[in-house]
């Protein structure tokens, strides 16, 4: 009878989570009906402009999309020699020591800190740094939000991939040493292809923080609804767009801010079902 209990809850729950995410979708999907019928798709998401004074009110979404990618993938790009050492020292190296505990609970801690906090400490520590290189006369841009980027999602890859690392047989790497092979050949050879459909998952996962971030690079990528053409312009991210306007938006504007919300869910799906396909292919 208990089994027969827990097992109804269960199904209960999945049921559950099913009809939240459809409930997103729909609504994600209604609320952007005007304006992908007032613009079209191609034409929403091809379009750079971005002006809702009701004279001229027009709104596409291709800035944002860039912003939000080029961030994004840089951010990523940023974190991997930084995550991926640590990886190798708490799972690898001094797997199971204090030292490697020691890390790993610095790393669960940064891991919790609250993205404002991280906005705050690149506005006033970091943001001189730019200015003072001569980068952004102001210091905002896409090159500094992506540096904060990637310094708050570090502790994610760095620790997820420092798991699958200690999860490798120790069987497989003493076959290896009893061969004569190096650590740098075991880890090379053995660890990295054991896991390495793990640590490529810990980097989706990574990326898909990355892409929904919305606080931290509010605060430092300068909010201009123009399109980036290079590391030191400002710009925005469909998440910042959302936050900065959403208050105060009604209409087709309204229309406007939840269609690329339904697109940052679309782009967030896509890069996670590519990253599905790999990891199987891997595996």
């Amino acid at each position: 009878m208990r089994d027969l209990i827990f097992k109804r809850l269960l199904s209960v729950c999945c049921i559950l989570i099913l009809l939240i995410s459809a409930g997103m979708i729909y609504s994600l999907v209604s609320g952007s009906v005007p304006t992908l019928s007032h613009y079209g798709f191609f034409q929403f998401i091809g379009s750079t402009e971005w002006d809702p004074h009701p004279d001229r009110e027009t709104y596409g979404a291709l800035s944002f999309i860039v912003g939000t990618l080029l961030t994004s993938f840089l951010a990523l790009i940023f974190c991997i020699p930084f995550s991926l050492p640590v990886a190798l020292f708490t799972g690898e190296f001094f797997r199971g020591k204090k030292v490697a505990v020691f890390i790993s609970s610095i790393i669960d801690l940064l891991a919790g800190i609250p993205s404002i906090v991280y906005g705050l400490w690149g506005f006033y520590t970091f943001r001189p740094i730019i200015i003072e290189l001569g980068i952004n006369s102001q210091g905002f841009g896409i090159l500094t939000s992506s540096i904060i980027l990637a310094i708050m999602i570090i502790p994610y890859a760095s620790s997820l991939s420092g798991e699958f690392i200690s999860m490798v047989p120790n069987e497989l790497k003493e076959a290896a040493y009893s061969l004569g092979a190096t650590r740098f050949e075991v880890i090379k050879t053995v660890t990295f292809p054991s896991a390495g459909s793990g640590v490529f998952a810990s980097y989706i996962l990574a990326l898909g923080r990355a892409l929904g971030e919305t606080m931290a690079v509010t605060m430092l990528i300068g909010n201009t609804n123009n399109l980036p053409g290079s590391l030191a312009d400002t710009g925005n991210t469909m998440a910042s767009i959302i936050a900065n306007q959403f208050g105060e938006a009604d209409g087709l504007k309204l229309s406007s801010l939840i269609a690329i919300g339904l697109l940052l869910f679309l782009i967030t799906a896509l890069i996670n079902l590519v990253a599905k396909l790999v990891i199987k292919k891997l595996n």
